[in-house]
């Protein structure tokens, strides 16, 4: 082969390598501009603490839109989105109510009702893709499910500026009560989910992950129209600390890989044998595909739920005095870390597969709810701030 062939053949490669730098710089200055302006805006609202974890967040999300440019397209929309409705906002939080884009697309409440239609649409295409055979409902759900996530985070993005809009004393992170993790608990799901959605190349076993996204939803509408959950409240003393930021995410993405691993486990056991699956089944992938991603979601929901239950550990010792103090929702959240540390440990040492495995992340969700939701409805303790 000539050199000139060579040549020939190696310029599109670079090409796409120097395509992807220039993206690439592009994120990061985008991601640079971004820092100032948090900074020019906020810097009175934010301690030491505070920065660190807003510099590691950067960081993070700096590295996760570079490898994974869906993502990044998504931060793109939701922060354009969100600067946009804060600049409507002006300093007037009335004008949520005059303003069309805000009234019916950009104000927190509206973003978060159109992420809830979204995901329930999302979840008819699945099914639809799944029994139907056919791909193009299959791609629109996956773009309905970016655009669910999209709208719940700039629903909360917005929610936060809203919340120093009403006062200073006010402003917070929108993870402080049932409401705002329920929407968090939704985007953080559906993002987790579209990640081994692409990795794993089947959109199959779209339809079960966002049932238990469905589900929240139902929750979320009816404490919105039946409680007025939705109204923003000043925050708790023991809520009013920086470890509230971290914390809470780390505990979510926990929970959502919890609930994925539990829908994977009902589609494995939904599915029946590789060889004579049921008939409308027959499209979701082999079984030992769908094994390995639940083994992967309950690996990567167990770390992140580790390290919220350390965080959870350190700001109790700060705001109690204490490390643990056997509260109800520190001891269910005990049992749920047991419950996938054991799981895990027979997936590895003993390299337990099946049915039964598939069967015990379906009961780990319910012991998961019971930490999450079940504490707060039915026990007492330190943790009663987040009653229904």
């Amino acid at each position: 082969m000539s050199t000139h062939a060579i040549t020939d053949h190696a310029a599109p490669a670079l090409a796409g390598r120097r395509a992807l730098q220039t993206v690439d710089y592009l994120w990061g200055a985008l991601l640079l501009v971004g820092v100032v302006f948090v900074y020019a805006s906020y810097r009175h609202a934010m301690n030491g603490y505070e920065w660190v974890i807003f510099a590691g967040t950067t960081l993070a999300l700096g590295y996760a839109g570079g490898v994974w440019p869906e993502l990044r397209r998504l931060l793109l929309v939701v922060v354009t989105l969100a600067l946009l409705s804060i600049y409507l906002y002006g300093a007037d939080l009335g004008r949520g109510e005059e303003q069309f884009l805000l009234q019916y697309f950009l104000a927190s409440q509206s973003a978060i009702m159109w992420m809830s239609a979204l995901f329930v649409l999302a979840t008819l295409s699945y099914f639809l893709a799944l029994f139907g055979g056919s791909e193009f409902p299959g791609a629109v759900a996956t773009g309905l499910t970016w655009c669910g996530a999209g709208m719940g985070l700039v629903g909360m993005l917005v929610r936060w500026h809203e919340s120093y809009l009403i006062s200073p004393d006010v402003g917070h992170i929108p993870v402080s009560n049932l409401y705002e993790v329920f929407i968090l608990f939704c985007v953080t799901t559906a993002i987790i989910y579209l990640h081994y959605e692409k990795r794993y190349r089947t959109r199959a076993l779209g339809g079960f992950v966002l049932l238990v996204i469905g589900a929240a939803i139902g929750f979320l509408l009816w404490y919105t129209f039946d409680r007025g959950a939705h109204e923003i409240q000043p925050l708790v003393p023991a809520l009013q600390s920086y470890w509230m930021k971290v914390h809470v995410p780390a505990n979510f993405i926990g929970y959502g890989c919890f609930s994925i691993a539990a829908m994977l486990g009902l589609a494995y056991l939904a599915k029946g044998d590789d060889a004579s699956p049921r008939p409308l089944l027959a499209r979701l992938p082999a079984r030992a595909a769908i094994d390995d991603m639940m083994y992967k979601a309950i690996a990567l929901g167990f770390a992140f739920f580790t390290i919220a239950t350390i965080l959870g550990s350190l700001w109790a010792a700060e705001a109690w005095g204490g490390y643990w103090s056997w509260d109800p929702k520190e001891t269910w959240a005990l049992i749920v870390w047991l419950n996938y540390a054991a799981w895990l440990h027979v997936r590895i040492s003993k390299n337990w597969h099946g049915s039964a495995m598939a069967a015990w992340a379906i009961v780990g969700l319910f012991v998961t709810l019971f930490a999450f939701l079940g504490v707060n409805m039915f026990l007492s303790g330190l943790h009663s701030y987040g009653e229904l």
